[in-house]
Parts: structure tokens; C-alpha cells; sequence
């Protein structure tokens, strides 16, 4: 009886975080296909009995009505929104990646002064929130005249994100035996050359893992673009969605819309790549 009630609670645990993560996720997939009445009934209507695509029609390219009142299409805008999206978290991805990547090489296998502590200093900068320095870093970046640029989303992203990456890249590092390196440098290679032929293909797990992490985080980000991307220019997906909300109404289901196809996206790229997230993250970990 004792295996049976643990088992019991145990799915029963199993069940609660499926809901809890998953129901979100299904409620806004639910509300982007509800008629409009239906967005406000009591009780809250579960499933869409009558679904209709015109939230994704007017996201996409056509008009239509909410509420009795005519709509434009909103696809200009949110189509500039998912490329600022994917250029700042692409631009991110690929800085972060490349210095963490150097960085962490640097701190798993040279031997210079003061090698831990400059690690475990920068590490701590994860520990300082962000919005104590939101005031200082906006300050510098409208007097060099990077506010609103790709650039300044980039470099925020950089010292936003570099953190893990390189913690996850120096455990990556000492994870591979030096007796790699060693037999490399006796058959005549130097270091860069072992670095770029020899290691950095053995550490591509880690270095996938952080380039995963870094786009999910960079993707994700809504208190940074809405402070230092005030424009359209450079807005991403993330901000612009809640603008869908006028003085006159709230248009939940084309709201919902845009959400649902803004995850896309990051669940296409944990779909595909989970197997080196786990391997990355497991051998980042390892030391």
C-alpha cells in the first residue's frame, strides 16, 4: 500500500507541474482562436467551440472587427518586431558565445595571477539586479548615442548574459583531458591551433548550450528593450505585444495570438537541440 500511495502522489506531483507549466501556454493557445464575445463569458470558456482565425488574419495581414469596432492590420508592425527579436538575439548569441568561448578556455587552462578571483568576480555580477544600473547604463549610452541601436541591445545582452555562458564554458574546458591538447602540441601544433582543431569540436555540447541559453534568454527579454528599444526601430516582439492595448479596449485575443506565435521560435529550438543541452549543460557541470 505504502508503493502504491507513492506512486499515487507522485503522479499525482507529475500532474500538478504538467498543469502548472503547460496551462499558460494552452490558455493563450485557447484564447487566440475564441470569438471575441467569448473572451469575457462566465464561466471562462476552456475550449473554443466555435474557433476562428481572425486574431492570426489581422496579425498577419488582414482586417477585421473586434467588438463592432474595424481593426487594421497590425502585420507591419509585429513583422519588424520578430526581426528586431531575431537580430538582437542572434547578434547576442553569437558575441556571448564567441567570448565565453575564448574567455573560458583562457580561465580553464592558463595559469596567470589572479585567474579565480577575475572569474569568481565576474560571476558575482549575476548577483547585482539589473535595475541598479538600468539609470546609469541608459545615461551612457544616449551621450556616446547608442540608445535605440542594435549595438546597445547587443552589448547589454553581452554583460547580461556572458555570466553563465562562461561559467558553463570553463567547466566545458576542464571536462576535456589535457592529454588531448598535450598530444596535439607533440605532433607540432601550437595552441590556437589545438584550440580551434582539437577542443573546441570536443566542447561543442557546451558551446551549444550556451548559445541555447543565451538566444531563450535573449528572446525573453522584456524590462531591457522596453528601456533601451523605444522605438520600432529596434522594439522586439516581447514589447510590442503589450501595446495591443488601447484606451478603448483590450485585445485579448490578438494579444494571444502574437504570443503563441512568438514562442514558436524558442520551442522549435529545444525541440531540436534539447540532446545538446543536456549534454552541454551536464558537461559544463562536470568540474
Amino acid at each position: 500500500m505504502s508503493r502504491s500511495l507513492g506512486r499515487l502522489l507522485f503522479g499525482l506531483g507529475i500532474g500538478l507541474l504538467v498543469i502548472w507549466s503547460l496551462g499558460p501556454v494552452y490558455w493563450a493557445v485557447n484564447a487566440s482562436f475564441l470569438q471575441p464575445d467569448d473572451m469575457f463569458r462566465e464561466p471562462p470558456v476552456f475550449l473554443a467551440t466555435e474557433p476562428t482565425l481572425r486574431h492570426y488574419a489581422n496579425l498577419l495581414g488582414g482586417t477585421s472587427d473586434f467588438l463592432g469596432l474595424a481593426t487594421q492590420s497590425v502585420w507591419p508592425l509585429f513583422r519588424a518586431a520578430i526581426v528586431n527579436s531575431i537580430l538582437t538575439s542572434a547578434f547576442a548569441t553569437i558575441a556571448t558565445v564567441v567570448v565565453a568561448a575564448f574567455a573560458g578556455y583562457a580561465f580553464a587552462r592558463l595559469d596567470f595571477r589572479g585567474r579565480d578571483l577575475a572569474f569568481w568576480l565576474i560571476i558575482l555580477t549575476i548577483t547585482v539586479p539589473g535595475y541598479t544600473v538600468m539609470i546609469p547604463l541608459y545615461s551612457a549610452f544616449v551621450r556616446i548615442g547608442l540608445i535605440d541601436t542594435y549595438l546597445c541591445i547587443t552589448l547589454i545582452y553581452i554583460s547580461y548574459f556572458l555570466p553563465i555562458a562562461l561559467w558553463l564554458m570553463r567547466g566545458t574546458f576542464r571536462s576535456v583531458p589535457i592529454s588531448v591538447e598535450e598530444a596535439a602540441w607533440l605532433d607540432g601544433a601550437g595552441r590556437t591551433y589545438a584550440l580551434f582543431r582539437v577542443v573546441l569540436p570536443m566542447a561543442a555540447p557546451g558551446l551549444i548550450a550556451a548559445a541555447i541559453l543565451t538566444f531563450l534568454n535573449a528572446w525573453g527579454q522584456f524590462l531591457i528593450p522596453l528601456v533601451f528599444a523605444p522605438t520600432l526601430d529596434t522594439k522586439p516582439v516581447t514589447v510590442l505585444i503589450p501595446e495591443f492595448v488601447t484606451k478603448n479596449y483590450v485585445d485579448y485575443g490578438l494579444m494571444n495570438a502574437a504570443g503563441v506565435l512568438a514562442i514558436l521560435p524558442p520551442v522549435l529550438i529545444v525541440s531540436f537541440l534539447s540532446k545538446y543541452l543536456v549534454d552541454g549543460l551536464s558537461s559544463g557541470a562536470g568540474k
